[in-house]
């Protein structure tokens, strides 16, 4: 009924061999070492990662004492502007309060010396105003 062929039964089992030989040498060894080469390049982009977070925590520090020490230096300046801009507005309010009194000072020494004048004027006058007030007192 069967009828099985050593010979082929042989050849076949060598074909296979042969065929399976060469998956391995041209397929499998390649695919596995790809895998493991993949395996080992995704280990070493998590070791880089971890790696890579522990420098961008020590530069968010260093960020973080520079910009508190660039916000102490700028209230530093703002301080010294807004003392600076005081003093020279005091200074300037001095020089104008100074000023102001000087020239009242003035004012105040032409007003005495207008009303010495004045006085001494009425009273050079004050015998004429005598005359004229008794000439129009009798022409009443």
């Amino acid at each position: 009924m069967l009828d099985i062929s050593p010979l082929l039964l042989i050849l076949s089992a060598i074909v296979f061999l042969l065929t399976m030989l060469r998956l391995n040498s041209c397929l499998f060894k390649p695919l596995l070492k790809h895998m493991d080469d993949r395996d080992a390049a995704i280990k070493q982009d998590l070791a880089n990662a971890k790696h890579n977070s522990a420098d961008v925590d020590g530069m968010i520090a260093e960020a973080n004492t520079i910009i508190a020490k660039a916000k102490t230096e700028s209230a530093a300046i703002r301080d010294k502007a807004y003392n600076e801009a005081n003093e020279i507005a005091n200074s300037k309010l001095a020089t104008a309060k100074m000023q102001l009194q000087e020239s009242y000072a003035k004012f105040s020494d032409s007003l005495v010396e207008e009303k010495n004048n004045l006085k001494t004027t009425l009273l050079a006058q004050a015998p004429l105003y005598k005359d004229a007030i008794k000439a129009k007192v009798s022409s009443i």
